[in-house]
């Protein structure tokens, strides 16, 4: 299950400078900048917030995915949810009119070089005693 989850359709990339935080990008989704195939775009992902206490010698995880996470397809049989709970909860990018095949049906690559070094931000908060 994951912790944390965070989403961008890469066409709206556009970050606010004035709203935007060092942990926290804001975009301002008030344009369309399709994407070019083969030419790399930087993206900032807002993930968002949660709370989980790593215990010592446990390992974090993170995937890049170019689709939502789901368990296996089929609903996590949550009673009485008014929405499919598939991994993402609520949260499915699947309608056919907003994420058309032809637009979306593609491959997905990570482009790293020293000018567009990836990074993951993380608050790493010491243990008090």
């Amino acid at each position: 299950m994951p912790v944390g989850l965070g989403w961008l359709r890469a066409s709206q990339r556009k970050l606010d400078p004035r709203a935007s935080l060092p942990y926290r990008p804001w975009h301002t989704h008030d344009s369309v900048e399709p994407l070019t195939p083969g030419e790399p775009v930087e993206l900032d992902i807002e993930i968002w917030p949660t709370c989980i206490v790593v215990p010592v010698g446990y390992r974090i995880g993170f995937t890049v995915r170019g689709k939502d996470y789901e368990y296996d397809g089929t609903d996590a049989g949550i009673a009485n949810a008014a929405y499919p709970m598939k991994g993402v909860g609520p949260f499915t990018h699947t309608d056919p009119i907003d994420r058309p095949k032809s637009i979306f049906g593609g491959r997905n690559r990570l482009h790293f070089s020293a000018a567009m070094a990836a990074h993951v931000l993380l608050p790493i908060i010491p243990p008090t005693r």
